[in-house]
């Protein structure tokens, strides 16, 4: 699951999806659990332009699975701040600045109505006029540039990709506790194409 390519990305959250129920099943009909992932990953990609680009996401297939038992997806923003990212894959991670969110993005918005933290529920009508609006909505992953900050938004109908949102003014890099020594021999693709 290396490949950077649509089919990668959709047999990853696919099988995370399939985790989920595996061990959903595991622990019987009355368990609960918490899912901890990066927002591309947990929001429902129908509400982004991922959907139109063949992609799916776990938060999107565990919603068709399970949303009779009661499924919240949740997501994370911050108008600025700092980040642990690479600026290419395979690259040493750096601490990063974030710069104040793009005007007109949903962070924007956030910081000018808003201006200190939050937990916003969206409740049931999502009709109102930010949740049904698409604008961008910042996503910073494993590779991340600060210069070229407008390519980091995913256009995204906030009320339709989460049921709820963490918001920070300032996001801070988190300080790992201790750092992996570098693999001795590459690490091979185990699923789905070899060993």
């Amino acid at each position: 699951m290396v490949r950077g390519d649509r089919a990668s990305w959709n047999i990853r959250d696919r099988h995370m999806a399939a985790t989920i129920a595996r061990l959903a099943r595991h622990h019987g009909p009355g368990s609960r659990g918490l899912v901890w992932e990066h927002n591309t990953h947990v929001g429902d990609a129908r509400a982004t332009d991922m959907a139109a680009a063949g992609l799916v996401t776990v938060g999107q297939l565990v919603r068709e699975a399970h949303a009779a038992e009661g499924v919240a997806l949740v997501g994370f923003a911050a108008h600025r701040g700092s980040v642990v990212a690479a600026s290419g894959w395979g690259e040493p991670e750096r601490v990063l600045p974030v710069p104040d969110a793009v005007p007109g993005s949903h962070e924007d918005l956030l910081h000018r109505a808003l201006a200190a933290p939050a937990v916003l529920d969206f409740g049931a009508d999502r009709s109102g006029p930010w949740l049904s609006a698409r604008r961008g909505h910042r996503a910073i992953g494993v590779v991340y540039e600060p210069r070229q900050e407008r390519g980091n938004y995913v256009p995204t109908v906030m009320g339709g990709r989460y049921d709820a949102l963490l918001w920070f003014e300032r996001a801070e890099a988190l300080r790992p506790l201790h750092h992996e020594a570098a693999p001795r021999e590459p690490e091979l693709e185990t699923e789905p194409t070899g060993f």
